[in-house]
């Protein structure tokens, strides 16, 4: 192993850890503000895993959508709130009984995945323009955008008038309700 794959595998357990680590925060933390920028670690350092996987697509997603939009949105909402400190949360378990075997039989799925899983093969990306398997070098943007403003391009607008829609019919009925409770 020369160095270059040492640091390689050094900056993958850095963000592995980075991930698992703030994770925990997230989901231990008393502190809502704490357990947010924590979510915001977990979603950089997913980011950057999906970077070693050679995705750029989804880790440029992950960033504009996740970060950008979402935790940002997560954050504002926590800011904005008034009074969040003085605020009794607490989320009793139902069924505490349940949540022991079912997260064993999920830790059991997941163990068997990894043993089964060959890490060893080769990089085989879908090449969505010819809808067939084989390796491709380099960035994978190229092709989905290539996909998306060809092949695609009827679909990809159907969705976006409809999630336009979607945004003004919620809109409307948020501003309707607004002025009923005044």
């Amino acid at each position: 192993m020369n160095i270059s794959e040492i640091i390689y595998h050094l900056i993958f357990y850095v963000f592995a850890m980075l991930v698992i680590g703030s994770a925990l925060v997230v989901a231990f933390s008393r502190n809502i503000l704490y357990s947010a920028f924590a979510l915001l670690l977990t979603l950089f350092g997913v980011a950057g895993l999906y970077v070693f996987l050679q995705a750029d697509f989804l880790a440029a997603a992950q960033v504009l959508i996740y970060v950008g939009g979402i935790l940002v949105l997560i954050l504002f909402g926590v800011m904005l709130t008034h009074q969040i400190s003085n605020v009794n949360l607490s989320n009793p378990a139902v069924k505490p009984w349940l949540a022991g075997p079912l997260v064993l039989i999920i830790l059991a799925g997941l163990i068997w995945i990894i043993v089964k899983t060959d890490w060893s093969g080769p990089k085989i990306w879908l090449d969505l323009i010819g809808s067939e398997l084989k390796i491709l070098p380099g960035p994978t943007t190229q092709q989905i955008g290539q996909a998306i403003m060809g092949k695609y391009l009827l679909p990809f607008e159907v969705v976006s008038v409809l999630l336009l829609a979607a945004l003004l019919g919620a809109a409307y009925l948020a501003r309707s309700r607004g002025k009923s409770n005044q």
